[in-house]
């Protein structure tokens, strides 16, 4: 969870650098998966660190929705398989 959350923090950083650069951007969609599989910590990090998709909508929605996606995953992982 570490590592992609750390990944997803450099992605966002990435792709702050190459909106500046005018230089081939990350997919929207790519942000969002990277969230959505366990690297919202990082995005919301990124996000800060960068002053980047701050602001954007609908995005900022759709990465709401996939924090609650994970979470509800991890809690129902955990509550189906305790051990």
């Amino acid at each position: 969870m570490l590592l992609v959350s750390v990944l997803t923090m450099i992605i966002y950083g990435m792709d702050k650098l190459a909106a500046r650069k005018a230089w081939r951007r990350v997919p929207e969609s790519t942000l969002l998966v990277f969230g959505l599989v366990g690297g919202w910590p990082g995005a919301i990090l990124g996000q800060q660190c960068f002053r980047h998709k701050t602001q954007k909508q609908p995005f900022r929605t759709y990465f709401f929705i996939s924090v609650i996606l994970n979470v509800g995953m991890m809690a129902a992982v955990y509550h189906f398989y305790p051990q």
